[in-house]
C-alpha cells in the first residue's frame, strides 16, 4: 500500500494519526490491521513476524514507511510494504500459489483476479453503500443470536501482535507465548 502525503501532512498541522506518541507507525497503525487481519482470516494464524520502519519524509513524528515479513502456521509466508509518502496511491495484494496467482485490493474497488494456466478470471465485488454494514450485522448476530463474529478480541490481539512485531515493539519469534491463537 502506498499513498502520497495528504494536505494535512504537508501543512504540518497536528494530526493524531501521525503523532508517534499515539500511533508509532502512523498510518500503518490505522490501515495495515485490515489487510493483516484479512490474511490471517484467509490463510490461518500468523506465528512469526518482523520488519523495518522509518520516518523518511520528516513531515510528522510517526513512521511513514514500513516493510514487514510474516509466516502463517500453515507454512505460508507473506511480505508487505506500506509507504505514506509515495508519489501515487496503490493498494495491491498478490497471493502466489503453486497453480496460480490471486490479486485484489484491500480498500479499493479493484476486481479480484485469478490467473493460472487456464487463463485469467476477474470478479467485480462492489463495496456496499455502507462499508461497515456487514461488520455491524455480524456484531449484532454475535451479541443477540450467539453466532461467532469472524473478527473478535483474539483476532484483534493477534493482528496487534503482528503489527507490533513488524514495528519492532514485540518479540517477533513466536506468538504462542502471548496466547494469541
Amino acid at each position: 500500500m502506498s499513498k502520497p502525503a495528504s494536505n494535512i501532512d504537508l501543512s504540518g498541522e497536528y494530526n493524531w494519526r501521525t503523532d508517534a506518541k499515539i500511533a508509532t507507525g502512523g498510518y500503518f497503525d490505522d490501515l495495515a490491521s485490515h489487510g493483516l487481519d484479512l490474511f490471517a482470516h484467509l490463510l490461518g494464524p500468523i506465528s512469526r513476524a518482523d520488519g523495518c520502519s522509518v520516518n523518511q519524509q520528516g513531515l510528522y513524528t510517526a513512521r511513514d514507511s514500513v516493510v514487514g515479513n510474516w509466516a502463517h502456521d500453515a507454512g505460508i509466508t507473506g511480505s508487505g510494504s506500506w509507504n505514506f509518502g509515495s508519489w501515487k496511491r496503490e493498494d495491491d495484494v498478490a497471493i502466489y500459489g503453486e497453480t496460480g496467482k490471486i490479486t485484489f485490493s484491500v480498500f479499493g474497488e479493484a476486481p479480484l483476479v485469478l490467473e493460472n494456466e487456464k487463463g485469467i478470471e476477474s470478479l467485480e465485488i462492489p463495496n456496499p453503500e455502507n462499508i461497515q454494514l456487514f461488520h455491524i450485522q455480524n456484531m449484532r448476530k454475535h451479541l443477540v443470536e450467539n453466532q461467532m463474529h469472524p473478527s473478535n478480541g483474539k483476532t484483534a490481539a493477534l493482528t496487534s501482535w503482528v503489527m507490533d512485531a513488524i514495528l519492532g515493539k514485540q518479540d517477533s519469534s513466536n506468538n504462542e507465548e502471548h496466547n494469541l491463537k
